[in-house]
């Protein structure tokens, strides 16, 4: 690219930018049920659609296993306890187990599909902690590899990542 955008919208100013607008629409409440929104939960409605709507790798008999739809990083999965809880508190031992177990058999079939050197493994409890959709607990896969975190998500406030959604659902589905 030659020409480079600066300053006001348009104008030139040595910087190359990557948008990101889907992310605004997350911050901004979309798909969340927000206090002052009508928006169902979101983790609630997903297991009413089709698996390739809903971007649904598996489901199990008390949990499922959906691709984030605003991931951290490609492969990013959540899994959700089918009953509508907040605190893992409040689950009972067999969805506890079968989350951990679902857990578990997402980190191998991420492994096969997309060989990452690691993975986090997260549940944001409450607003406080950071937990977009607090009213209903799910666990973070997030596959990582070295040199993910780049520039572009610290400098950029950009994530790039290699695939559409629904591929990566499709490969992690088939191989499940």
């Amino acid at each position: 690219m030659d020409e480079v955008l600066t300053g006001g919208a348009g104008m030139p100013d040595g910087w190359q930018r990557l948008w990101a607008p889907h992310r605004k629409s997350y911050l901004e409440g979309e798909n969340r049920p927000l206090p002052d929104n009508e928006i169902q939960c979101p983790f609630c409605r997903i297991p009413k659609l089709s698996d390739e709507e809903g971007l649904i790798v598996y489901r199990g008999s008390e949990a499922y296993v959906v691709m984030n739809l605003y991931p951290y990083n490609a492969g990013h999965l959540l899994i959700c306890a089918n009953r509508h809880v907040a605190d893992l508190t409040e689950l009972t031992k067999s969805e506890r187990e079968e989350i951990f177990q679902l857990t578990s058999h997402a980190m191998e079939t991420l492994r096969k599909v997309a060989n990452p050197g690691g993975f986090n493994l997260g549940m944001n409890q409450g607003d406080v902690s950071g937990a977009g959709v607090a009213e209903h607990i799910h666990q973070h896969v997030v596959p990582r590899w070295f040199g993910d975190a780049n520039f572009m998500p610290l400098i950029g406030k950009t994530k790039v990542l290699p695939e559409l959604l629904d591929v990566t659902r499709s490969a992690l589905a088939a191989a499940w």
